[in-house]
């Protein structure tokens, strides 16, 4: 079999170890994931192995140089999704190197997989878009930044996070206080990617001058959005109704972002908004649809696990999927 050998070097300025990581561990997830070799010397990068391998792992290695350059220290996930992306269609990867928003703490948010960079190039492009995948692939929290640096960057003049306020199998009863305190727990997930991406300070005073704006979806009705990012989350647990409510309600200089997980419905027995939606809007220019997929989850590698174990179950008992009758039944037979 043919042997190719490549040498790069990690340019002056740029540390090493930004490069192998803490302790060499991105280099060993890389080791162990490929047939190739690996040497790292100083500054000094030995590749060799079959043709196709070291070319991978020649792209990989730029992209990692890349973002040490830019005083990224990348872990051996990031690494990992990289190559699996290179993998597939030997796709390009240059653009998950493009930062997306840098937060106050000074941290930059981009995407991590070509499934997240598709979804930000959809949004881009289009008035509307659609994304739909499971838990920890990063639907809301891109979706937010996405808004935060329009804002920022005063392409728009507010920020409208809603969702519908459904219980999510449980029966919480009565809640007391004020409307915002009552809602406050059913938005509390657009509130952390907020508080992560803004201090709390400026995100609380933007929120109470109404420049971002978070409300139940109920009370989207008969307005007219303009001049906004409007971002809907758990769109699994709207109605038909609700969803061509909501988007009827799109402005002059707005865009629509609506997400959700259609494994995660809370409405037992009643057909979720987006059950059909894609079928309805298919001939409608302007609107994308993305679908994620577990190999786009970047929580803990865990989670990818636990998604990807629920799935072969429910392929091998299908009998568990079926439509229940009581409170917060997960079928997929409800999509």
């Amino acid at each position: 079999m043919d042997s190719t050998k490549v040498r790069l070097t990690v340019p002056d300025g740029i540390d090493p170890a930004r490069v192998t990581g803490s302790g060499d561990a991105v280099l060993r997830a890389i080791e162990a994931n490929t047939t190739a070799s690996v040497v790292v010397r100083g500054s000094a990068i030995s590749l060799s192995g079959s043709p196709d391998e070291v070319e991978l792992l020649t792209r990989l290695f730029t992209h990692l140089i890349k973002l040490a350059s830019a005083d990224e220290v990348p872990a051996p996930g990031d690494a990992l999704r990289a190559l699996d992306a290179l993998r597939q269609e030997r796709s390009d990867i240059s653009g998950l190197s493009d930062d997306i928003l840098l937060t106050y703490r000074g941290h930059a948010i981009r995407p991590k997989t070509l499934g997240q960079k598709r979804y930000i190039d959809a949004i881009r492009s289009n008035t509307i878009t659609f994304c739909t995948g499971p838990a920890g692939t990063g639907k809301t929290y891109l979706a937010m930044a996405i808004a935060v640096a329009a804002l920022k960057r005063h392409e728009v003049g507010r920020i409208v996070l809603t969702r519908p306020v459904v219980e999510a199998g449980e029966n919480l009863g009565f809640l007391p206080g004020t409307l915002q305190e009552k809602i406050d727990p059913y938005v509390r997930p657009l509130l952390d990617a907020l508080f992560d991406m803004t201090d709390m300070e400026r995100a609380t005073a933007l929120v109470e001058q109404g420049v971002i704006e978070i409300a139940p979806l109920a009370y989207m009705r008969g307005r007219t959005l303009n001049d906004a990012i409007v971002v809907l989350d758990e769109a699994q647990n709207t109605t038909p109704e609700q969803m061509k409510m909501f988007l009827t309600r799109l402005g002059f200089n707005s865009k629509f972002i609506i997400t959700g997980d259609t494994t995660q419905r809370d409405l037992p027995g009643k057909r979720g908004g987006l059950t059909d939606v894609e079928e309805i809007l298919a001939g409608v220019d302007d609107i994308a649809f993305i679908r994620l997929h577990r190999t786009d989850v970047v929580r803990h590698a865990l989670v990818g696990r636990i998604v990807e174990a629920y799935d072969a179950f429910e392929e091998t008992h299908p009998a568990h999927s079926a439509p229940h009758t009581g409170r917060g039944a997960h079928g997929r037979a409800h999509q």
